[in-house]
């Protein structure tokens, strides 16, 4: 089969003869297409271009890098369970070497118990990953009208799923209507948050930012910032976890919450630049 996965987000798309003429999910406002076009690839075309590291975070995750990167550059998140590995945020790559190496951390679990992901831009060849790993696809029923590949392995959720024992979905909404965040209790039980981009971790870790468009930075509005927080808030969380290799190690909640008002602050006028000079002269 000829599995065309975009060049640009790496989300794998249908079989098809000839590629599709674009890539829906980059031609989107929240999303891009690069100037010089809309471009395609392939898992063959791909095999063999990347070299995967697998790190451990804190007992029972750990994080899978590829390098050098593959269209977004999501960094896939692996948690353990005791019914078997949470795959969160799949590359849009997948080839013998790597897929061996979480069937690795898999296999004494019992296996892997789901693939899924924080929406649909971090998605990336999750059907392949789904297929070779024996286990379900999990995207929230509000983003279903972004799959691209669609298959028999998809499930659907919405609201809450608890996909493992300690490993839960929570829709927040936000970035997209299905975005989410993954629950897990952690090792020592302090909670812990996989947030991909819902929840964005800035890189001094003292800060998080909630868009509708990192790309093109489109903020999200009021009601949807404390939507998001008032969901995460109904959770024990210490650490947070993000998509793209940058963490919050400790105090997590008074991050997010302390983040929350700061950006709401600016966006309904309440918070002002102490230097701002009035121009209405």
């Amino acid at each position: 089969m000829t599995l065309w996965i975009c060049e640009t987000c790496a989300v794998e798309h249908a079989d098809t003869a000839e590629p599709p003429e674009r890539c829906d999910i980059c031609s989107d406002d929240r999303q891009w297409v690069p100037p010089t076009g809309q471009r395609w690839t392939t898992h063959d075309a791909l095999r063999g271009t990347r070299r995967a590291t697998l790190t451990p975070l804190e007992p029972g995750l750990h994080r899978l890098v590829l390098s050098p990167e593959v269209g977004i550059g999501q960094q896939t998140l692996l948690v353990a369970t005791d019914a078997g590995l949470v795959v969160w945020e799949p590359p849009g790559y997948a080839d013998a070497e790597v897929l061996a190496m979480v069937r690795d951390l898999a296999d004494p679990l019992g296996g892997v118990a789901a693939v899924t992901a924080s929406h649909p831009h971090l998605v990336g060849a999750a059907v392949t990953w789904s297929r070779a790993l024996g286990a379900p696809y999990l995207v929230n029923r509000a983003d279903v009208r972004w799959v691209r590949r669609p298959d028999e392995v998809i499930g659907t959720w919405h609201d809450v799923e608890q996909v493992a024992p300690g490993a839960t979905l929570v829709q927040t909404g936000g970035h997209f209507p299905g975005s989410a965040v993954l629950h897990w209790t952690g090792h020592d039980g302090a909670g812990v948050l996989l947030v991909g981009d819902t929840i964005a971790v800035k890189p001094d870790r003292r800060w998080v930012s909630f868009m509708r468009s990192y790309v093109h930075d489109v903020p999200l509005r009021e009601r949807l910032v404390r939507q998001v927080v008032g969901r995460v808030g109904a959770y024990d969380y210490d650490r947070l976890y993000g998509a793209f290799g940058v963490d919050v190690d400790a105090g997590a909640r008074a991050v997010v919450e302390a983040s929350a008002e700061r950006y709401v602050g600016w966006l309904t006028d309440a918070v002002r630049d102490p230097d701002e000079v009035d121009l209405a002269w």
